[in-house]
C-alpha cells in the first residue's frame, strides 16, 4: 500500500474507490460505507445505466454525479472519465486497487459466472447474459482487456497529481483487508483515526 499524502487527520466522508474492472470496487465502497456509516452510490446502478441496459444521457449522467459530489458524505464505487471532473475536486480520498491482471480477471470471471447462474440483478435492475455472449465485443470480459492499461496509468496519474487528494494504493486484496481490519477495530475505540502508510 501506498499514499501520495501524509494528512495528519484522516477521517474522509468523501471517497472514492477506483480499479481495474473485477478489482473489487463495490464491496470495498459498500465495506467502507458500513464502517464509516456513510452514504454509498454506485457508478453503474446510480449514474451509468437504466433497465434493458440502456445507458443514460451523458447530460444526464452528469447532472446526477454532480448532486452526489455536492453532498457532504458520499462513498462512491467508481468514476466515468466524462463526469470524472465532477467528482475527483470534490473527492477527499482516492482508495485504488491495482490488483495484478490476473488476480482481477479470475475475481471478474468467478463474479460473471456468478451472476449468470443467479441470474442476480445489476446495474439498475439488468442481468448478466448468457455464457456464448461473454467474449463478444461488448462483453464485460472484453472491457477488461480493453479499460486494464488506461485504469492503470489512472492510479498512476492520479498518484503523482499534487493537485489529487490523497491516493492509497492496494497491489494485493490481503493489503486492503488488513487496512479495513486496522479501520473497523479503530471504529470500535476511542479514536477514529486509521493509519496511513509510513
Amino acid at each position: 500500500m501506498q499514499s501520495n499524502s501524509h494528512p495528519e487527520e484522516w477521517r474522509p466522508t468523501r471517497v472514492l474507490f477506483y480499479g481495474v474492472t473485477g478489482s473489487g470496487k463495490s464491496s470495498a465502497a459498500h465495506r467502507y460505507a458500513q464502517a464509516r456509516s456513510l452514504p454509498e452510490f454506485s457508478a453503474d446502478d446510480d449514474i451509468g445505466w437504466l433497465p434493458g441496459w440502456k445507458p443514460r444521457e451523458i447530460e444526464e449522467e452528469r447532472a446526477i454525479a454532480a448532486g452526489i459530489a455536492a453532498q457532504d458524505c458520499w462513498v462512491l464505487d467508481s468514476v466515468y472519465s466524462r463526469w470524472s471532473d465532477l467528482v475527483l475536486p470534490r473527492a477527499q480520498v482516492i482508495v485504488a486497487l491495482d490488483y495484478p491482471r490476473w488476480i482481477s480477471l479470475f475475481r471478474l470471471l468467478r463474479r460473471t459466472a456468478r451472476r449468470i447462474l443467479t441470474q442476480e440483478s445489476i446495474c439498475n435492475g439488468n442481468t448478466e447474459s448468457a455464457w456464448k455472449q461473454l467474449f463478444t465485443a461488448d462483453s464485460i470480459i472484453r472491457w477488461h482487456f480493453q479499460s486494464f492499461p488506461r485504469k492503470r496509468r489512472a492510479i498512476q496519474t492520479f498518484s503523482g497529481d499534487p493537485t489529487m487528494p490523497p491516493v492509497l494504493v492496494f497491489r494485493h486484496p490481503q493489503d486492503l483487508a488488513d487496512w479495513f481490519a486496522e479501520l473497523e477495530a479503530t471504529q470500535q475505540g476511542s479514536v477514529d483515526r486509521p493509519q496511513l502508510p509510513s
